[in-house]
């Protein structure tokens, strides 16, 4: 995540993570349903207002490092090194990711997930929106040169690398044997 810089943002920085904290407590303690928006606000001693200043649903309390995860997917294309190749850039930020999502105390929040229909098409719609994000910045390289919808497809099959590998027992291996496939799917689409 990208540290704040002035005094200003590391303090609405610091009171969203203490809101997140405070909210996925309660969520793994009393269940995801169990708890409201008003008991995340008490929780975290601050207003409902100040929650919804963070956090546009109750569902993003749970994916509080959505935008982090699509800002490193996006530049982990738009910040390789010149003549790097895509697919082996994309394959590493990947299989970073899913190292934190299966961190060791991870388990609970994952089975919390599969465990409420609201947060399983959050996460699917979020997974469609970074999914789009991907795709237009392969789109937009000017190295890369493939049509939109090779673009849409691989950064699809990015996203699902990533959603396979954290709910497998062996997620490495998941992440290495998608990436195999993906890198297939790329090369027979160069022009």
């Amino acid at each position: 995540m990208i540290e704040p810089s002035g005094r200003r943002e590391r303090k609405k920085a610091a009171t969203r993570q203490k809101i997140a904290d405070s909210a996925l407590r309660l969520f793994l303690e009393r269940g995801y349903e169990a708890v409201g928006i008003r008991d995340v606000a008490a929780d975290a001693d601050v207003a409902v207002t100040t929650v919804f200043a963070h956090f546009a649903s109750k569902e993003a309390l749970v994916f509080e490092r959505d935008q982090d995860f699509e800002q490193r997917l996006t530049r982990a294309v738009t910040d390789r090194p010149p003549h790097e190749p895509l697919i082996p850039a994309l394959h590493r930020e990947v299989e970073a990711l899913v190292r934190h999502c299966t961190a060791e105390g991870s388990a609970p929040v994952r089975r919390m997930i599969e465990g409420s229909p609201a947060l399983r098409e959050y996460e699917e719609s979020m997974s469609l929106r970074h999914a789009q994000a991907l795709a237009a910045v392969l789109a937009a390289d000017p190295d890369l040169s493939r049509s939109a919808t090779a673009c849409r497809a691989i950064a699809r099959f990015a996203i699902d690398a990533f959603a396979l590998a954290c709910r497998a027992d062996e997620p490495e291996a998941t992440v290495d044997e998608v990436f195999r496939m993906i890198k297939a799917a790329w090369e027979a689409t160069a022009p």
